[in-house]
């Protein structure tokens, strides 16, 4: 009786541990991090300040597992794009108009994985994470080079400078004053723009024909 004891509150920790994380993507998708205090977040799942930190020891540690979850999202579907069947600059060109419009449909949520500032817990994971992008555009860029589609000497470093140039393309559009002149009705760059242009500049980048579909 004492272990069935243990393992239904080991589910029950389990439980509120994943509707924690829930909640803490939810408060980083509307607000980005400065809106993940603990305070508010324990009034949004409905527990005492204090039981969080039964299940995080600081908030730098929730927000990394919370940018750690967002990020793998990405990363999956990504990965998923390039490994679909089609020529290797074809992947590159619909990988990149993919997480463009991801970036788009959750401008905030993007924005805070790109590019605020944050805690170094998440910045560790940042760094992380850029890497694990990196490694699947080598893969796609190994693949295009051995079939004569692209023209890179360098797959690493070309694979780390796409990862850059995405981030920076991405995050004047998608900054807070660029969301705050778009909703008052300003011009603005829009998707289409910004993901031709970042299709065309990396296409570039691996000497790829513009024109591949």
């Amino acid at each position: 009786m004492a272990y069935r004891t243990t393992e239904a509150r080991l589910d029950r920790d389990q439980a509120l541990r994943e509707r924690i994380l829930a909640c803490a993507l939810q408060r980083v998708s509307a607000g980005g991090f400065a809106a993940l205090t603990m305070q508010a977040l324990a009034d949004d799942v409905g527990i005492a300040t204090g039981s969080l930190y039964r299940h995080f020891r600081s908030k730098g540690e929730l927000a990394a597992e919370v940018f750690a979850s967002a990020s793998q999202r990405e990363v999956d579907a990504l990965a998923v794009q390039l490994r679909q069947p089609g020529s290797a600059a074809q992947r590159l060109r619909e990988g990149l108009q993919q997480f463009a419009a991801r970036a788009w449909h959750s401008r905030r949520l993007a924005f805070a994985l790109i590019a605020e500032p944050v805690e170094p817990e998440v910045d560790e994971q940042r760094l992380l994470y850029r890497e694990a992008y990196a490694e699947l555009f080598i893969d796609l860029l190994e693949e295009g080079r051995r079939r004569g589609e692209f023209q890179v000497d360098q797959v690493g470093l070309a694979a780390a400078c796409l990862v850059g140039a995405i981030a920076e393309a991405l995050v004047g559009p998608l900054s807070p004053p660029a969301r705050a002149a778009r909703a008052a009705g300003h011009p603005s760059l829009e998707l289409a723009q910004v993901s031709a242009s970042l299709v065309t500049f990396c296409l570039r980048a691996v000497g790829a024909k513009e024109s591949t579909r």
